[in-house]
């Protein structure tokens, strides 16, 4: 059996798919995955074939190419529907399953192209947020205007998949008739179907059962990351007391430059009494002095070393948010944009840790959130909740795939 595995996003949506895909091949699956052209490393790491999709997620993130800024949000979504399905159906058999997260018009593409190829397609959420839900209510979209009095979440879910429908409803069906499809109306429920999966945590992301959906949860998928850390990290790590490490992932920060950002996380840090360990990340995170209490690292692996910091600053991304939670590390989360709030939400309610407030750090309140964080009673909380992490997503995830074409060969 071949499983294509499908995203348009950073890091933290290809993660999951890593992970996902070492289990289905430990299964005797054959995987595709389709996904920015930037992870190649990443996925040839793990011995996973990568169909590269899309234009560099970096690069469009910051701005790098041009002509797709200008191109707008309904240019760039009619060439990413249509990118994704010719990937999917490029790397897709006639004996597929089609996985997808990430992106919106890449999802639609890539559901497209398993209804064209007449094969099984599953949604997955990482976060439940993303879900409709009579239990929570959706976030705004940039530009989407809330009429006044409207505050019920199933009226609010409503209005979300207007916009939907108002944003990308128009270029998606424009995408289906193109290659022989029929348009869809409600474009937003039949991406996401009526039986996604849900790739959280039960603790750390927990779904509550509602009418509008059938969901399936399964757990984080987590790929097992044996690399050693490097060596002169490792010296810095013996050298003194825990640090914090500080990263912001796949994330350009908001609000500040990348030096008035690094300034004001290690005073913040400094200003706590612990020692700093930066990482890098597109936030372009640096030292600012040649002091020997601050250590900067790029791509590392995460899981050996968040049990050996004091806490934990990130940006909220699920996977990072997920990582921290493992290794018994309070958090702090400075959330930017999507799913992120969410998470900083949920890492306070859980008391392991909190969230900053608002996305641009100055020394003085990410030092009062750091008061939080590293306070005893939030690592103790934390260290209870890492026992409850389950750490099996990914293979029960990988059996339930199989099985929609009852075979694991």
């Amino acid at each position: 059996m071949r499983v294509v595995l499908v995203t348009y996003g950073s890091r933290g949506d290809v993660e999951p798919m890593a992970g996902l895909a070492v289990r289905l091949r430990a299964l005797g699956a054959e995987v595709r995955v389709c996904a920015p052209p930037d992870f190649a490393e990443l996925l040839d790491g793990v011995g996973v074939p990568l169909t590269p999709l899309g234009w560099p997620i970096r690069a469009l993130a910051t701005g790098a190419i041009p002509d797709k800024a200008k191109a707008g949000l309904a240019g760039i979504a009619a060439e990413l529907t249509a990118m994704a399905y010719e990937a999917v159906t490029g790397a897709a058999g006639d004996r597929a399953a089609v996985v997808a997260t990430g992106s919106f018009p890449a999802v639609a593409g890539a559901r497209a192209a398993a209804e064209k190829l007449g094969v099984p397609y599953v949604f997955t959420s990482l976060s439940p947020s993303y879900l409709p839900s009579s239990h929570h209510a959706p976030r705004p979209w940039p530009g989407q205007v809330i009429p006044e009095g409207v505050t019920g979440n199933r009226e609010l879910w409503a209005l979300d998949a207007e916009h939907k429908d108002a944003l990308f409803g128009e270029t998606i069906n424009r995408h289906r008739v193109s290659v022989g499809l029929p348009p869809v109306d409600g474009i937003r429920d039949h991406v996401f179907t009526g039986r996604p999966f849900l790739a959280t945590d039960p603790v750390l992301g927990p779904w509550q059962e509602t009418p509008e959906l059938d969901v399936t949860q399964t757990g984080a998928w987590i790929r097992p990351d044996e690399r050693p850390l490097p060596a002169d990290l490792e010296a810095f790590l013996a050298a003194g007391e825990k640090p914090v490490y500080v990263g912001f992932g796949s994330m350009p920060m908001r609000g500040a430059s990348a030096q008035e950002i690094s300034r004001a996380v290690i005073e913040a840090v400094r200003a706590r009494g612990r020692r700093v360990l930066l990482g890098s990340g597109w936030a372009d995170l640096t030292a600012i002095d040649d002091r020997d209490d601050c250590f900067v690292v790029g791509e590392v692996n995460q899981q050996a070393l968040f049990g050996r910091v004091a806490a934990v600053v990130h940006h909220g991304g699920a996977g990072t948010t997920a990582t921290a939670a493992r290794a018994g590390a309070p958090q702090v989360i400075v959330p930017q944009v999507a799913d992120q709030p969410y998470w900083a939400g949920r890492v306070t309610e859980l008391g392991i840790g909190t969230g900053h407030d608002g996305p641009t750090p100055t020394a003085e309140s990410l030092s009062a959130a750091l008061k939080i964080a590293l306070a005893p009673q939030t690592g103790a909380r934390a260290a209870v909740v890492a026992g409850t992490v389950r750490t099996d997503g990914a293979d029960r995830a990988a059996k339930l795939l199989l099985g929609l074409t009852g075979s694991a060969g």
